[in-house]
């Protein structure tokens, strides 16, 4: 394991400082617009550029990557990006930002496909589940401390965007010094929605759900802080304990899904989300400290849902449909996370800072129910007919959907090889 990270360090570096940065500029956009008095609603749909460009580039990356090859893909959108987000200040507009936004998301998603390719080709099967905990790890921490560099002092309004610009631009350094061989992408099997939803109707609707719910948090977290009233350290904080929180929650949350059923466990957690959302709307901003406290609890259950969404989709299809499978469950989150920041932003508009958060509640106590309700029209698997829970980040693309498959294959594969050898 130590001689495969050696191997696979520079990509790991650039995850770690991709995270920082996308981190930092989605809950910069938000506070910069509520600075600039736009609309809650307005800043909702500038949040949605970002995950329209995910959703674009999902469609359209592959193609550039096998035409051009990984490193010429990757440093085009890095010199992109990183261009675009030093243009967002030149004009306080709503289009403007919209755009940049789109771009900045389109390339963001690029650089994670062809990384996210790269390191799940490097790994070898016997380390695939750990490199994808180490990935989890660093996403997480990389976006916990993205958030915490909103703190720096910036009188002109430029500075912050350099230092995104700066972090995205020294990504593609350990890029370039990689020794790990280009991955060739292939195609997987085609398997459709509807398939899917036929074999798990609850990993579709989950899927969107957490689409709907991750990107609002992400984009407009931030913009609910302000608008508590939270001094702008308060805000950094608040927003970088989530990511920390869902380290920490990960391995609790695998442990329990991998021993029950993964319906009940995605219920639960969605019930217990929703009233941690309530709870926080009850919470006064003079106590921000229990604010931000009941935020990083919040954040630690909901987050993994989406991990569970796909792993639940996963222990109900053949083992020749889950690459395709994931593909289209991305899909499916992207399309949630396009609506998401627009809706919570309607609701915000509409309701104050707490709109924030009983949007959260709308939607993880729909989803409470759905589960619920879901438990009782079909029978429960037992642990040796499910694969492992492994970790998902809110970023993540139809590549690690499918190395997330493929572990559960194999590790569902040396199960039945162990049963059989003590047999």
């Amino acid at each position: 394991m130590i001689a495969g990270i050696r191997y696979l360090w520079p990509l790991l570096v650039a995850i770690f400082l991709m995270s920082i940065g996308n981190s930092l500029q989605g809950s910069l956009i938000g506070v910069q617009a509520a600075l600039a008095n736009f609309s809650t609603s307005t800043t909702g749909i500038i949040a949605s550029g970002f995950s329209l460009g995910l959703f674009l580039s999902a469609l359209t990356t592959p193609n550039a990557v096998r035409a051009v090859g990984h490193i010429r893909v990757f440093a085009g959108y890095a010199s992109v990006l990183s261009t675009a987000v030093l243009l967002i200040p030149l004009f306080v507009d709503p289009v403007w930002w919209f755009l940049m936004r789109l771009v900045i998301g389109m390339c963001a998603a690029g650089l994670a496909i062809v990384v996210e390719t790269w390191l799940n080709e490097g790994a070898s099967n016997k380390d695939r589940g750990k490199v994808l905990s180490l990935y989890m790890l660093l996403f997480y921490s990389g976006a916990g401390i993205g958030s915490l560099a909103l703190v720096i002092d910036d009188p002109s309004g430029f500075t912050r965007f350099i230092v995104v610009s700066a972090v995205m631009s020294l990504s593609l350094v350990p890029i370039v010094l990689t020794k790990v061989s280009a991955p060739v992408l292939g195609a997987p099997r085609f398997i459709s929605i509807s398939e899917i939803f036929k074999a798990s109707p609850l990993a579709v609707v989950a899927a969107i759900a957490n689409g709907l719910c991750q990107s609002a948090f992400f984009n407009l977290g931030a913009v609910f802080g302000v608008m508590n009233g939270m001094p702008l350290s308060y805000v950094s904080l608040m927003m970088a304990v989530a990511p920390f929180a869902v380290i920490l929650s990960q391995l609790p949350v695998g442990w329990l899904s991998d021993r029950y059923d993964r319906r009940l466990m995605i219920a639960a957690l969605s019930a217990l989300s929703a009233v941690l959302a309530a709870a926080v709307m009850f919470v006064p901003a003079s106590q921000a400290f229990l604010l931000i406290a009941l935020v990083a609890l919040f954040g630690g259950v909901s987050m993994p849902l989406y991990s569970l969404a796909i792993a639940h989709a996963n222990d109900q299809l053949n083992k020749d449909q889950m690459l395709a499978a994931g593909s289209k469950l991305i899909l499916l989150y992207g399309m949630g996370a396009i609506a998401g920041p627009s809706i919570a932003g309607g609701y915000m508009q509409q309701f104050g800072a707490n709109g924030f958060m009983l949007y959260m509640v709308s939607v993880f106590g729909l989803l409470a129910v759905y589960a619920s309700y879901r438990m009782t029209m079909s029978d429960v698997l037992s642990p040796d007919e499910t694969g492992d829970l492994f970790p998902v980040t809110p970023m993540a693309t139809a590549v690690t959907a499918a190395a997330v498959a493929k572990e559960m294959e194999e590790s569902a594969a040396d199960t039945t090889s162990g049963d059989d050898n003590l047999n």
